[in-house]
């Protein structure tokens, strides 16, 4: 039996960060960038305005106040998406809207709020908002302007290498002028469940046979961490069903299945496999999730190999095991460095046995409570029982040299839902 780390360890190394590929900036989100990207402009390309206001100099709102006003002479108006040709001088001001450039000779922008345009625009005299203003603070250097190149300068490194794209970056190209972008390849990951007693989904249910669960809960797993899935449905257990799923697998870049890796599955479903590359079958010292195989396929042209992992059958030890391995191998292959899940520290509200000495992952809520974080088991932890997945949002990990866990305790959770299902947490993460 080989540990957790172990398996994950030879799984990695077999596998590698995806070719480059070109994309659509609104189809990179949680992509890789691959280059340095470099601003060729600035931004904001023209010192402009922070408030709408009026853009004036500092000298002629000095001693400025409500008492005692300072009356300047409106020489025109400056839309957002347009440039002034009218220049500021002694005793004027132009009207300028937020966004707007800001015209020659204005050192400052007093917002309308320190104007009496709006008492104006109350007693509708509108003819003598257009022609003065009355200004009631001094302004200083500067005041709401936004300067040219404030956020971005010509020649800047503004996202570097290795950068996850999120939407804040994807803003951030297009405030750039970038339609597309240089980005590590997806993975499109095989997903193929094997087993005669399992019934597609939408189809009437015989006695004896189960409804296939596996293929969704995986392919959108391989969604939800950046993957492509590639559906190929169920493989019945014979030699011909088997071969013939392998086959549509191999254009892939990974290859998921699902049951046929335990002691007393049947030798065809390690039969195929091994005949189509090296795979070996482990077991790993953790409960749910104890039977493992992984190796390596060969592409029809035999230049390419494509990593496999098989999971356990059981649906809980299939998610478990996912996100133990499948998870960290598919964001490596994204070209994603940080591959741990989230984990924090708790405070156990239930008991917890593990009686084998296998690391054990509990499914839990985890909650806030009075400041510090909560661990509560949603229930039964059969590895038959997938609600127990559906109800939680961690997993509290049992080391494999800890028996017992007494309410009270203090155990590692490895959040599921993270972070925008949970409060970010003031206990340490990992």
């Amino acid at each position: 039996m080989i540990s957790v780390e172990e398996a994950r360890e030879k799984i990695l190394s077999c596998v590698s960060p995806l070719p480059v590929e070109t994309r659509p900036i609104l189809d990179c989100l949680g992509q890789v960038l691959a280059e340095d990207v470099y601003s060729s402009i600035n931004i904001p390309p023209l010192d402009n305005a922070a408030m709408d206001g009026y853009a004036v100099r500092v000298e002629d709102t000095l001693g400025a106040s409500d008492r005692a006003p300072k009356l300047l002479k409106v020489i025109g108006e400056v839309p957002a998406g347009q440039v002034s040709h009218l220049m500021v001088t002694d005793g004027s001001a132009i009207r300028i809207m937020t966004g707007a450039p800001v015209p020659r000779g204005a050192e400052a922008v007093v917002q309308f709020e320190h104007t009496d345009e709006m008492t104006q625009k109350a007693v509708g005299n509108i003819e003598r908002q257009l022609s003065q203003v009355a200004v009631f603070r001094e302004a200083i250097q500067g005041m709401n302007i936004r300067a040219a190149g404030e956020d971005v300068r010509v020649g800047q490194l503004v996202l570097e290498k290795g950068r996850t794209l999120r939407p804040a970056e994807v803003g951030v190209l297009a405030s750039l002028g970038s339609a597309a972008v240089n980005v590590i390849r997806r993975p499109v990951v095989a997903i193929l469940s094997t087993g005669d007693e399992l019934v597609r989904v939408g189809e009437p249910l015989p006695p004896g046979k189960i409804y296939d669960s596996n293929t969704y809960s995986v392919a959108t797993l391989v969604r939800r961490y950046g993957g492509i899935p590639k559906v190929l449905g169920i493989a019945r257990d014979n030699i011909e069903a088997l071969e013939q799923k392998i086959a549509e697998s191999l254009e892939a870049d990974m290859l998921i299945t699902s049951a046929g890796v335990s002691m007393g599955d049947y030798d065809v479903v390690k039969d195929v496999l091994a005949a189509h590359g090296q795979i070996s079958f482990w077991t790993v010292c953790m409960k749910p999730g104890k039977p493992l195989a992984f190796g390596l396929l060969r592409s029809p042209d035999g230049l390419r190999q494509i990593p496999h992992l098989g999971l356990p059958g059981n649906p809980v030890s299939s998610m478990i095991t996912f996100e133990q391995f499948a998870r960290p191998a598919i964001l490596k292959m994204l070209g994603k460095t940080r591959l741990d899940k989230p984990t924090i520290e708790a405070i156990l509200d239930d008991p917890l046995e593990s009686r084998d000495g296998r690391r054990f992952f509990a499914r839990a809520i985890l909650t806030k409570r009075e400041g510090h974080y909560h661990a509560r088991l949603t229930g039964p932890q059969g590895s038959g029982i997938l609600t127990s997945m559906a109800a939680a949002n961690g997993l509290v990990v049992l080391p494999e040299d800890v028996r017992q866990a007494k309410p009270g305790d203090v155990v590692q959770v490895q959040m599921l839902d993270w972070p925008e299902e949970v409060d970010p947490p003031s206990a340490r993460i990992n």
